[in-house]
């Protein structure tokens, strides 16, 4: 399953940058997560709660910021497994200055995900769906906190 979608945030980039790396406020944005734990450096043992259809499960993983350079792009490496299924992916995140407005920052996010198991088999057709609404929700979340956020 590939994944593509791009956020305006009205903040500057290097404050959109550091929410994108503060694993605070990534867990506190990431629909069903329970934990975010560093296991080293730019590495998280992350539990989430996820349901697709009627399949309902918590899956347990890692989540792995890759060749990072700020504040432009990073590599994020998900890998995770629970009752249901499993999903393993990786996505390219990318911030940029949205034209010669400093304070808007354009991030784009494109990756591929694998998913298996039960929740691949019966929720299939709504995956795609279920991970778009899933990121959405994930940096409406984000642009409140830089919106919220000091741009000195």
């Amino acid at each position: 399953m590939n994944l593509s979608s791009s956020y305006t945030f009205e903040a500057p980039r290097r404050v959109v940058w550091k929410l994108l790396n503060d694993p605070t406020v990534i867990a506190g944005c990431l629909p069903g997560c329970e934990s975010m734990d560093p296991t080293g450096d730019d590495s998280y043992r992350v539990v989430l709660t996820v349901g697709v259809a009627a399949i309902s499960g918590r899956y347990e993983g890692t989540v792995t910021i890759a060749d990072p350079h700020e504040p432009s792009d990073y590599r994020l490496v998900v890998a995770g497994t629970g009752r249901a299924g499993f999903v393993n992916g990786e996505a390219h995140v990318s911030l940029a200055e949205l034209g010669d407005d400093a304070d808007r920052t354009l991030v784009k996010v494109e990756g591929r995900a694998q998913v298996g198991g039960t929740i691949a088999r019966v929720g299939q057709r709504l995956l795609g769906s279920v991970s778009k609404m899933m990121m959405d929700r994930f940096f409406a979340c984000l642009a409140t906190n830089a919106a919220a956020s000091p741009s000195d």
